[in-house]
Protein backbone atom coordinates (compact mmCIF):
# COMPACT_ATOMS: atom_id res chain seq x y z
CA UNK A 1 0.00 0.00 0.00
CA UNK A 2 1.35 3.36 -1.04
CA UNK A 3 1.77 5.64 2.00
CA UNK A 4 2.50 8.94 0.28
CA UNK A 5 0.03 11.78 0.66
CA UNK A 6 0.28 11.97 -3.12
CA UNK A 7 -1.13 8.50 -3.70
CA UNK A 8 -3.97 7.91 -6.14
CA UNK A 9 -6.23 6.90 -3.24
CA UNK A 10 -5.50 10.11 -1.32
CA UNK A 11 -6.25 12.22 -4.37
CA UNK A 12 -9.53 10.34 -4.83
CA UNK A 13 -10.40 10.99 -1.18
CA UNK A 14 -9.61 14.70 -1.52
CA UNK A 15 -11.70 14.95 -4.69
CA UNK A 16 -14.65 13.29 -2.96
CA UNK A 17 -14.38 15.68 -0.02
CA UNK A 18 -14.47 18.59 -2.45
CA UNK A 19 -17.41 17.09 -4.38
CA UNK A 20 -19.47 16.49 -1.23
CA UNK A 21 -18.77 20.05 -0.06
CA UNK A 22 -19.82 21.50 -3.39
CA UNK A 23 -22.92 19.27 -3.50
CA UNK A 24 -23.83 20.67 -0.08
CA UNK A 25 -23.61 24.19 -1.54
CA UNK A 26 -20.80 25.19 0.81
CA UNK A 27 -17.63 27.16 0.19
CA UNK A 28 -14.35 26.25 1.83
CA UNK A 29 -14.71 29.25 4.11
CA UNK A 30 -18.17 28.06 5.22
CA UNK A 31 -16.84 24.63 6.17
CA UNK A 32 -13.83 26.15 7.91
CA UNK A 33 -16.00 28.45 9.98
CA UNK A 34 -18.22 25.56 11.09
CA UNK A 35 -15.12 23.55 12.02
CA UNK A 36 -13.52 26.46 13.87
CA UNK A 37 -10.51 26.27 11.57
CA UNK A 38 -8.94 28.65 9.06
CA UNK A 39 -9.98 28.31 5.40
CA UNK A 40 -6.48 27.00 4.65
CA UNK A 41 -7.30 23.87 6.70
CA UNK A 42 -10.03 22.94 4.22
CA UNK A 43 -7.91 23.94 1.24
CA UNK A 44 -5.04 21.74 2.40
CA UNK A 45 -7.08 18.57 2.88
CA UNK A 46 -8.90 19.13 -0.41
CA UNK A 47 -5.57 19.43 -2.23
CA UNK A 48 -4.06 16.40 -0.47
CA UNK A 49 -1.53 18.67 1.20
CA UNK A 50 -2.84 17.54 4.60
CA UNK A 51 -4.21 14.21 5.78
CA UNK A 52 -7.26 13.99 8.02
CA UNK A 53 -7.38 11.51 10.88
CA UNK A 54 -10.57 9.55 11.46
CA UNK A 55 -11.94 11.95 14.07
CA UNK A 56 -11.32 14.95 11.82
CA UNK A 57 -12.94 13.18 8.87
CA UNK A 58 -15.99 12.37 10.99
CA UNK A 59 -16.31 16.05 12.00
CA UNK A 60 -15.91 17.23 8.40
CA UNK A 61 -18.61 14.78 7.30
CA UNK A 62 -20.93 16.08 10.02
CA UNK A 63 -20.42 19.66 8.82
CA UNK A 64 -21.06 18.54 5.23
CA UNK A 65 -24.30 16.84 6.24
CA UNK A 66 -23.23 13.29 5.43
CA UNK A 67 -22.62 10.40 7.80
CA UNK A 68 -19.14 8.97 7.96
CA UNK A 69 -20.60 5.62 6.92
CA UNK A 70 -22.23 7.09 3.81
CA UNK A 71 -19.05 8.99 2.96
CA UNK A 72 -16.95 5.83 3.19
CA UNK A 73 -19.53 3.98 1.08
CA UNK A 74 -19.27 6.67 -1.62
CA UNK A 75 -15.49 6.48 -1.46
CA UNK A 76 -15.55 2.69 -1.89
CA UNK A 77 -18.09 2.92 -4.72
CA UNK A 78 -15.94 5.45 -6.59
CA UNK A 79 -13.20 2.92 -7.36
Amino acid sequence: MEKSIHSREQKRLAALLRQVREDAGLRQVDVAKRLGEPQSFVSKYESSERLLDLLELRQVCKVLGISLTDFVRQFEDSR
